[in-house]
């Protein structure tokens, strides 16, 4: 980064993260912060390039089990607030996350490696994610009338109790606000782990919904290791449900561990994601999408678009304009407004991405664009855009979640070859098409596996919407009152008219 620009950047910055380095992370539990009985850490560093930036609290099932005892004790007056009372409360928080939007945004993308661009979003994301459940939380309780013949039926909801949240590394604050505001709005409590790899930002939400007035203990957060923190929270008694963004594999072990308990269990887990261009398609369009879904926010999303899947008639000639995107996006500093790719989250995610090269070669692809790491003096975590041509479903950079800037495009002859290609992985998160054949839209999205189709258009958001995957890619649907089916319990009161004929027995 050169230029007055960038120095104002880095100044701002330092400002924000000066509190964080060269000391130790704690907990934040029952409303203050809590060094840990253990006295563990770990360290963190910034994948910009790779330095220790500070220490971590490892927190163990000691420490979940004190975040947990107090989000038990809270719940009880946390669930009688007021759904107008809780809205109030979470219009407070995402006052307060706007307030505070630079500085979420210059730590994350210190933190996590991803642009200061995108980032620069997250935090107004993080709001309307409050906002959204803040305008529900009146309505989180209602239920429905069944009336039958001789009785009335009605249903209402209730929170479920305390709550486990554990979160990704690649977007936290965004995604913990996703899963967090839902639960608060519905009367739970929260004890929140999250990702180990990118801690900071975590901090700052907590502490911003303490300060805008939540009581103490109904939000806590604790630091740690999955294996270790993450296993004790799923398994903790008073945890009664607990949703995990991440890995398929991690998700499998949380259902395992959550098993002895009866937890709940809500899961947005991995995918391999296909974007499908037919030859009838604005191509102009498609290919603004197909460049941004893969190679924004460093390919580490779950929603990334990582196969292309091309029509024949029209697979070279589109390939090479991606390439062609792909060799001009700019790598570079995660704080330089002008970088559009950055560092990778950690050294062995970077190891894992490369090592992907290698084998596209082995099976039998073509490296079109990038395929290797790109150049960077600070020792940083960087990888170039990277197009993979002349694959087949059957390769495993065709099958494997890289999460990453790579994308493996692969050419289908006709629709039905091109539904047969997308479905024929473990993963059925999200799918995207490119026609302009009105009929093949509504049977694409008919016949896809997957829990959300976007049909000429990228990844777009409507919050009250299902979110959310099939097979391997998740159990649940986050998003309006899906949320609230997860974070409530819904019952049915039946009471009679007295007018119904009661069975009787030893008359």
């Amino acid at each position: 980064m050169t230029g007055a620009a960038a120095t104002d950047l880095l100044a701002k910055a330092w400002r924000h993260l000066e509190r964080f380095h060269g000391g130790t992370l704690g907990h934040f539990i029952n409303g203050a912060d809590f060094g840990g009985l253990s006295g563990a850490t770990f360290e963190n560093a910034t994948p910009i390039d790779n330095a220790r930036f500070n220490l971590v609290a490892a927190g163990d099932a000691q420490d979940i089990d004190r975040a947990a005892c107090a989000a038990r004790d809270a719940f009880r007056g946390w669930r009688a607030v007021s759904g107008p009372r809780r809205r109030e409360l979470l219009h407070g928080i995402a006052d307060a996350i706007e307030a505070r939007a630079e500085e979420i945004a210059l730590v994350e993308s210190f933190d996590t490696g991803q642009p200061l661009r995108f980032m620069s979003k997250a935090a107004i994301r993080g709001a309307e994610n409050f906002r959204y459940f803040a305008d529900k939380a009146p309505e989180a309780a209602n239920g429905a009338s069944l009336p039958a013949a001789d009785h009335l039926n009605y249903t209402l909801r209730q929170p479920i109790g305390p709550v486990g949240v554990i979160t990704p590394w690649n977007t936290p604050f965004m995604l913990s606000t996703w899963k967090i505001a839902p639960a608060l709005a519905a009367g739970c409590t929260v004890v929140h782990k999250p990702a180990e790899w990118s801690p900071l930002s975590a901090r700052l939400l907590v502490e911003i919904c303490h300060e805008a007035g939540l009581p103490d203990g109904v939000f806590n957060s604790v630091q740690g290791i999955g294996e270790i923190a993450g296993k004790a929270l799923t398994e903790h008694p008073d945890i009664k449900a607990v949703a995990f963004v991440g890995e398929s594999r991690t998700g499998s072990l949380i259902m395992q561990q959550g098993a002895m308990t009866l937890k709940r269990v809500h899961f947005e887990l991995g995918g391999k994601n296909p974007v499908m261009v037919f030859d009838d398609a604005d191509l102009d369009r498609a290919l603004d999408a197909v460049t941004f879904m893969i190679y924004s926010l460093n390919g580490e999303r779950c929603t990334s678009s990582s196969r292309l899947l091309v029509q024949g008639s029209i697979y070279d000639a589109f390939t090479a304009l991606v390439a062609e995107r792909a060799g001009r996006i700019k790598v570079g500093h995660p704080l330089d407004p002008n970088t559009e790719v950055g560092p990778l989250i950690h050294p062995r995610h970077l190891d894992k991405v490369l090592g992907y090269f290698d084998i596209a070669r082995e099976e039998g692809a073509t490296v079109a664009a990038g395929g290797g790491r790109a150049s960077d003096p600070a020792g940083g975590n960087y990888v170039l855009p990277t197009l993979l041509t002349g694959a087949n479903g059957g390769m495993r950079v065709a099958r494997e979640e890289i999460f990453g800037p790579v994308l493996t495009a692969i050419p289908f002859r006709d629709e039905g070859e091109a539904v047969a290609i997308a479905n024929d992985v473990a993963y059925g998160l999200a799918a995207y098409a490119w026609t302009a054949d009105l009929g093949r839209a509504h049977r694409l999205g008919r016949d896809l596996e997957a829990g959300m189709i976007w049909v000429n258009s990228e990844n777009n958001r409507h919050l009250p919407t299902p979110f959310g995957g099939m097979k391997a890619s998740g159990i649940g649907r986050d998003g309006g009152d899906y949320s609230f089916d997860f974070y409530m319990e819904t019952k049915n009161v039946c009471i009679a008219y007295d007018t119904h004929q009661v069975p009787s027995l030893g008359k």
